[in-house]
């Protein structure tokens, strides 16, 4: 279901195992898939913990020009714009503030979905007067007595696709092609409502007595090479007075996270000082972009976010800069591909992301089966940010040794690996309600 996210949609390799590979079939054909583009590349994975070579993540208590960090108050004022403006160079682009005048229109309600559990809102968000929009959809337990905490994060193939019910309508953006759910010509159809209402759990999420709130990532940029150009990088220069090539699509699906938590702070039903982003794949590297950049999301979800998002960078381990950085280039700023060959010379790794989290919450999920993602690397990553949260006071995972799976550790930080692959399952969103429960009840 998801070999779509991996290729670009205009590749041969991508259109080949759309059109041939079943829903049975599809774990088989990711692997496949993974494996036939990399050799296209050249590019042959490690997998072999023995073979990932020494190497040396920068210090996050440490400022550039060699002064140690000993208090809050030197962290916040010094090392974060320090950080921040470090990852903004060389990976991610710059991340441009919300426009003056952002507005909001509630285009629909219902209080009849999920068996009248959930109140539903379809909202647009507009970016100004001739930059675009996004439509939210956001879900909240109908009986609620008071303003709830909410989920919220980006959908890959449209809000319709995250619950099964004719109510939520069907997008109009560019969505890749996939035979499987015959989508052609870049246009969805009705055969697609609630192909990933599984990676959502919208009732589960209701039941526990959250909200959840979600918008298509297309909605902001379609992820291709070309997506740029008509995506919120273009629409947005006037207000931004960035270049598109000064920021990537991931910004831009960040910077959109932002703008949905513009419109939650609105809304009376929500409690928006616990709006928890959560993101998977692609889109959890967007999540954490748009934590480390937007401190009003109050608690962090990264699943199988990978390289680029969670995993440590300087570690050779599945996916590498060279395999992600040529495979999407539109991702990142262009400097980012400039580290493929010596990554020692790159001046920040992830852990440093996951510390401009602190002290938040913040939770970090693998799969077993997902070794493309280097779930070790993403546990390391998160224990590597425990000395910034000890900062403040805040234990971290409190251990060095990678968990058993579906043993969860940690505290302020926190992190699981789960059975199977790449993908976001129930057994995730029972410990990120878990997660929430313990510190915002």
């Amino acid at each position: 279901m998801f070999l779509q996210y991996l290729l670009p949609a205009q590749s041969g390799l991508h259109s080949f195992l759309m059109h041939n590979a079943t829903p049975i079939l599809l774990p088989v054909a990711l692997v496949l898939c993974l494996a036939l583009q990399a050799a296209a590349q050249g590019f042959v994975p490690n997998y072999d913990e023995s073979k990932v070579p020494p190497y040396t993540l920068p210090d996050p208590l440490i400022t550039r020009a060699g002064e140690p960090v000993r208090s809050v108050a030197a962290w916040k004022n010094k090392r974060v714009p320090e950080i921040a403006a470090l990852f903004s160079e060389h990976v991610y682009g710059s991340f441009p503030a919300g426009p003056r005048s952002t507005r909001f229109e509630v285009l629909r309600e219902s209080n009849q979905l999920l068996g009248g559990k959930a109140l539903a809102r379809q909202v647009r968000v507009y970016f100004g007067t001739t930059a675009g929009y996004m439509d939210v959809l956001l879900f909240l337990p109908a009986k609620a007595k008071k303003p709830v905490p909410v989920f919220v994060g980006l959908n890959f193939m449209g809000n319709h696709t995250v619950l099964n019910d004719p109510w939520i309508p069907l997008t109009t953006r560019w969505v890749s092609n996939n035979t499987t759910y015959h989508i052609t010509d870049n246009r969805t159809n009705e055969g697609t409502r609630g192909v990933q209402a599984d990676r959502w759990c919208v009732e589960m999420i209701l039941d526990a007595g959250y909200g959840v709130a979600t918008a298509y990532y297309g909605d902001l940029e379609p992820d291709h090479a070309e997506g740029w150009k008509t995506g919120i990088r273009t629409t947005m220069q006037p207000y931004t007075a960035l270049k598109p090539e000064q920021w990537g699509a991931l910004g831009a699906w960040g910077w959109g996270l932002s703008r949905m938590m513009d419109y939650l702070e609105t809304d009376k039903n929500v409690d928006a000082r616990k709006v928890m982003v959560m993101g998977h794949s692609r889109l959890g590297k967007a999540a954490l972009w748009a934590a480390a950049n937007d401190a009003r999301f109050a608690m962090v979800i990264s699943n199988n976010s990978g390289e680029g998002g969670a995993a440590l960078t300087h570690r050779n381990f599945g996916e590498t800069v060279g395999f992600i950085t040529s495979t999407f280039p539109h991702w990142f700023v262009k400097k980012f591909s400039t580290y493929a060959d010596d990554l020692s010379a790159l001046p920040v790794d992830q852990h440093m992301l996951m510390a401009l989290m602190a002290p938040r919450p913040l939770y970090v999920a693998s799969a077993q089966e997902d070794q493309w993602a280097d779930p070790h690397g993403e546990f390391l990553s998160a224990y590597h940010a425990g000395p910034v949260y000890a900062l403040f006071g805040k234990t971290g995972l409190g251990t060095d040794k990678m968990p058993a799976t579906e043993q969860p550790v940690g505290d302020f930080v926190r992190y699981h690996i789960r059975q199977g692959e790449h993908d976001v399952k129930p057994y995730d969103w029972q410990q990120y309600i878990s997660f929430a429960n313990k510190h915002f009840r």
